[in-house]
């Protein structure tokens, strides 16, 4: 299945074409730890994380896992573990996967800066929940929770999320 996100916000498969939110400091092709940037090109859907105390086991041939209360993700450059999952407390600097305000409550892990990660060219890069007003991210795609559910019945191991720098104006 063929996934575009374009800078304006729109995210297109199936001749679909869903809002969503990007990051704060706009798609760019450059991505560095913290920037908020959305960076561009095609990544991976490696994985899904979901919060089984809130939401239903999501319906996808993809890897499924529930997100536990000590999980978390490396985003310090410094650490041996940057980008890559970790369980809190943790030494370094990382960010809490057990959220309360709902954005990760269902979160595909994208492959990006991951086979090997390279330190401070960013971490955490998913696909997960939008906020009700789709206000930016910190770098992430995010997408209605519903939208989310029903785009994930329809992928498979193979597809890739390709985020591109063109689209227009965001909403």
């Amino acid at each position: 299945m063929k996934i575009e996100v374009s800078a304006d916000g729109t995210l297109t498969y199936d001749s679909k074409a869903l809002r969503c939110a990007l990051g704060h400091g706009g798609v760019k092709s450059h991505k560095t730890e913290g920037d908020g940037v959305t960076p561009v090109g095609c990544f991976q859907l490696r994985r899904i994380l979901y919060r089984a105390d809130r939401i239903a086991r999501p319906e996808t041939v993809l890897p499924v896992q529930p997100i536990k209360a000590t999980d978390g993700w490396c985003d310090d450059p410094t650490d041996p573990q940057y980008n890559k999952p970790v369980t809190l407390p943790y030494p370094a600097r990382a960010e809490t996967m057990w959220r309360e305000d709902g954005l990760y409550d269902l979160v595909v892990i994208l492959g990006h800066n991951d086979d090997p990660p390279v330190p401070s060219a960013g971490s955490a890069i998913f696909l997960h929940v939008a906020r009700p007003d789709y206000g930016p991210t910190e770098g992430c795609v995010a997408i209605a929770l519903s939208d989310l559910r029903a785009f994930l019945k329809g992928c498979n191991e193979t597809d890739q999320i390709c985020v591109n720098a063109v689209g227009g104006s965001r909403r």
